[in-house]
């Protein structure tokens, strides 16, 4: 009878372990599935990150090339207008002696096209008129050339305006009159000289003009 006590208790033991084995065993898959997903996850979370620290990349560097581009042409701007400034000074410390004749085209007198540098017959009768005697005298005079254009539009579009102007009458005073290139000198002040109010329209007719300057 103590045999077969002890038999059972052993039998129940036994299948006992097993039981708890299987147990064991089903909760450890159950966890280690749960790991698995959460690797996963997790995997799947730093992709995630990755892809918008690559955006968020791509991004700033679009960001700053637009700034190194904006200070690129502020800077591009400057030195155009700091060159023009001295090249105009240069020329007013070149025009050494007496002021004999000033002719000036402006729009209030003479018309020029519309953001064109052609000169009208009007001006050419006018330069005509001024230049022919002191060629005829053989003077040995220096021509100043300036460009200017009234305040309306960007100021660089208006001293590269300014500038074809003048070089319009000069090369008319070249091509007409035979005055060596030598002897005349361009300057373009664009919108920075002007005589009349900008803000009315006869003024800015006024300010659209070429002068020439005639000097011993």
């Amino acid at each position: 009878m103590k045999r077969m006590i002890m038999s059972v208790a052993v039998l129940s033991l036994v299948a006992s372990g097993c039981a708890t084995k299987k147990y064991v065993t089903r909760n450890v898959g159950e966890v280690n599935e749960k790991v698995e997903n959460l690797s996963g996850e997790v995997e799947k979370t730093q992709e995630r990150v990755k892809g918008n620290e690559a955006r968020i990349d791509a991004v700033d560097k679009q960001s700053q090339a637009g700034i190194a581009s904006a200070k690129g042409d502020a800077a591009a701007a400057k030195g155009s207008a700091a060159t023009a400034l001295t090249r105009a000074e240069e020329a007013e410390r070149a025009a050494k002696g007496k002021l004999l004749y000033t002719v000036t085209l402006s729009n209030d007198k003479v018309t020029f096209p519309l953001n064109r540098a052609e000169i009208s017959d009007e001006a050419k009768t006018m330069l005509d008129e001024a230049i022919a005697p002191i060629v005829a005298a053989n003077q040995g005079v220096f021509f100043e050339i300036e460009g200017h254009t009234d305040a309306t539009g960007p100021e660089l579009h208006n001293h590269k305006l300014g500038e074809e102007r003048a070089m319009a009458v000069r090369a008319y005073l070249y091509d007409k009159h035979n005055i060596a290139l030598s002897r005349m000198e361009v300057i373009s002040y664009g919108e920075s000289k002007p005589v009349a109010d900008n803000k009315k329209r006869d003024g800015r007719a006024q300010n659209r003009r070429v002068v020439v300057k005639i000097v011993e």
